[in-house]
């Protein structure tokens, strides 16, 4: 399996706060309220690229989510990401339904003192030589991408 890691992100909050956050994936919906205020367009223009908003936006009106899981139509279909493991309050562990190849993510938090903490985004896939070559780069971007948002949304009220 490849596997593909973010930078650490560090949060203002403790970490069972950001776990409490991100165990039940309907309280990732304020995502789309908090990216129509222009001053929250501008941070995360900062993060991802001002051209990348956009695209950001659109992609989140895609999305459905429930407890357990995230479901979006893409161009190849249907697909979710389902919450497979908890271990609290250090990692949850996902795996990507409906896609054609074999995937995972991992959100691995960990705390820093009382009132903060860090997290980092693995993307884990099984891929041959030659769709490695065409994705990894964007598997990589991906893992990058989803750690930045995911900061956002862990201090989100």
């Amino acid at each position: 399996m490849t596997k593909y890691e973010s930078e650490t992100q560090y949060v203002a909050r403790p970490v069972e706060a950001v776990y409490a956050r991100f165990s039940d994936l309907r309280n990732l919906e304020t995502l789309r309220e908090r990216l129509s205020d222009p001053m929250v367009q501008a941070q995360v223009a900062q993060q991802v690229g001002e051209d990348k908003v956009g695209q950001l936006s659109e992609q989140l009106n895609n999305l459905t989510f429930t407890a357990d899981g995230i479901e979006m139509s893409t161009s190849m279909g249907a697909m979710s990401l389902t919450i497979i493991e908890r271990e609290e309050p250090k990692l949850l562990k996902f795996a990507l339904n409906g896609a054609p190849m074999e995937a995972y993510m991992w959100l691995q938090l960990l705390p820093v003192d009382e009132s903060s903490s860090r997290f980092r985004v693995t993307i884990g896939a099984e891929l041959n030589f030659f769709i490695k070559k065409m994705v990894g780069s964007k598997l990589e971007q991906a893992a990058k991408g989803l750690a930045q948002v995911l900061a956002v949304a862990a201090v989100a009220d």
